[in-house]
Order: C-alpha cells, then structure tokens, then sequence
C-alpha cells in the first residue's frame, strides 16, 4: 500500500538513497546537541512530531529499543502506545495484513520489533503509515545509526577509519556492511566460517563501494582498527548443546585487551546485552575504551531523526 508523498519506511539501511544515512547521522547529532543540560522529560523545542501516534509493536522483548523510541516521540511532541505479542490479535491467528490496516487506522507511525525480517516486510507493504524496522533477525538498522553516531562522537570524522566486527556474523554485523556501502569507512569482518555474512550480500555491498575486508583472524580484523565490535554470541533461549557449539565456534573472537592493544587507540562498541567473560572480558567492557552506555543512549537520538525522516519532517542537515 502507497504512502503519502514525504513518507517512507525505514526498513533496511540498502534500501536508503545516497546521502540519506549521513543525512540521518546529521539530524542525530544535532537534535542531541539542541537538547543539552534539558531533562529528558520535557520537548524539543520544535516538537515537530506534535500531535502524531507511535505504535510499537513488541515480538521479542526490548529494553533499549523500547525506551529510546518511546522516549524519543515524546520529546518530538507525540504520543506512544505499546502493543506487546500477548497483547494482540496476531498472536491468536489474525493476518498481519488485517493489522497492518488496523494500526494504520489508529496510529501515524509503526515500530515492529520481530524475529522474521518477512514479518517486517509484510507489515510494511499492507500498512499505509510508516514502518520501522526496530529489530528483525535479519537486520538492525537502527542500532547502526546510534552505533556510527557513537564512533562520530569519540573518534571523528568515518572517512578512512577502520572499524572492525568480531564473532557473529549476524543481523547487526549485516547492517554494519550495509553501511559501509552508504559511508566511507572500511569494514573489517572476523566471523567463524560457519557463522559468516552471506557472500551476495558482501559483494551486493562492495558493487556499492562498501570497503569491507574478510579477515582469517580476530587479530587481522583488530590490527590499526579505530573500533572493535561485537554482539552476544548465545541466547538465553539457546538449547545446552547449541549454546556450548557456539561459544567453542566463536571463542577465538573474544574480545580482550591484548586484542584492544592491536587497535589504533580503539573504542569498544556493544549493543546489548552483554556477557562479561563470553564475547568479550569484563576489563575491555568496564574500561575507559568502552562506549557501551553513550551507544544506549544514543540509540533515542538515533530513533528521533529515523521518525523524522520516515514522516518527512527531518531537519535541514
């Protein structure tokens, strides 16, 4: 179903026109510079959201993506609602295109938080507002504008910078790569064979310009790296014997200090949660280089110029 002329969806990071990640990043930085020393209960100055209804809609449970995007509309000016998967008629059998016209009805923007990226997809093509794509296992998008905001923030400028992924080869590190097609940076990827990136979607990203190097080892991928990052390697849902196969696969990838000491003064990057002493020690993950809280944080400014740009009401970046 069409949306209205200034709308868009933000469903992948392959899908966005050139130029529009870095404007994304553009409108971040500056929504969380107005906001300095304000509480963060109170409005952006703008409020350019004022009057508009967010629905969240929550698959799989969040803590990060939950607060940020509910926080983030109230401080545009808008309202949110939460539609948990016990909450819904789409746990008991109802087609995801009957919601996706309900929620249109009743809301001016989605956020689905999901497991199948198809579940996305289908929202997305039966509802006339906006979707967001706030987590499927496919990809992150979101995470990935909070995660570069970050790096811009301790490390500068993205042009030339080395930014390196360690151990799962999984919907975050798959957004990473669809990133470095839309921004000059080089991304090197140190995954367990087993546990990589598919080679279409690397070479789909390197037809786009994406400077992405596969390395054999985690040291490879550390060496003159201006960032080292990682994800969780087992869930808690994880069966025993899966959980064990994993963390013996991606043991190697662990980020340590020794590993941290290959880098060009490397900050460490994590989007939670995290397990201390599995993909990476607690001395890496509690030390000065870590930037795991600013990356949850800004996860709301990140939220905030994603909403914009999907209403057609981003600043002038």
């Amino acid at each position: 179903m069409s949306l209205a002329d200034h709308q868009s969806h933000f469903l992948d990071l392959a899908d966005l026109p050139d130029g529009k990640l870095r404007h994304l990043l553009n409108s971040a930085h500056k929504r969380k510079a107005a906001r300095a020393g304000k509480p963060k209960g109170t409005l952006d100055d703008d409020a350019p959201l004022a009057g508009h209804l967010l629905a969240m809609i929550f698959e799989k449970p969040s803590t990060r993506t939950r607060l940020s995007f509910d926080m983030g509309m109230r401080q545009l000016g808008g309202q949110t609602v939460i539609l948990n998967q016990s909450d819904m008629q789409l746990g008991r059998g109802e087609s995801i295109a009957d919601t996706a016209e309900v929620i249109s009805r009743f809301a001016d923007l989605a956020m689905l938080r999901t497991g199948p990226h198809e579940t996305l997809s289908e929202l997305a093509a039966h509802a006339h507002v906006p979707v967001i794509n706030g987590l499927t296992a496919y990809s992150h998008p979101c995470q990935i504008v909070a995660d570069l905001m970050t790096f811009e923030e301790h490390k500068g400028a993205l042009a030339g910078q080395k930014l390196a992924w360690l151990g799962d080869g999984n919907n975050v590190a798959l957004s990473f790569v669809h990133a470095a097609a839309q921004l000059d940076f080089e991304l090197a990827l140190a995954t367990p064979a087993d546990f990589s990136i598919a080679d279409a979607e690397i070479k789909a990203a390197q037809a786009k310009g994406a400077k992405i190097t596969l390395c054999e080892t985690a040291e490879d991928a550390a060496e003159h790296a201006a960032a080292l990052m990682t994800d969780c390697w087992v869930s808690m849902s994880d069966d025993p014997a899966e959980a064990q196969a994993r963390a013996t696969a991606f043991g190697p990838y662990q980020v340590t200090q020794d590993l941290m000491a290959r880098g060009d003064a490397p900050i460490f990057m994590h989007c939670l949660p995290a397990y201390r002493g599995s993909e990476v020690t607690a001395e890496v993950i509690d030390g000065a280089a870590s930037v795991i809280f600013d990356e949850a944080e800004n996860r709301a400014h990140a939220q905030k110029a994603v909403m914009l740009h999907c209403m057609g009401a981003e600043l002038d970046c």
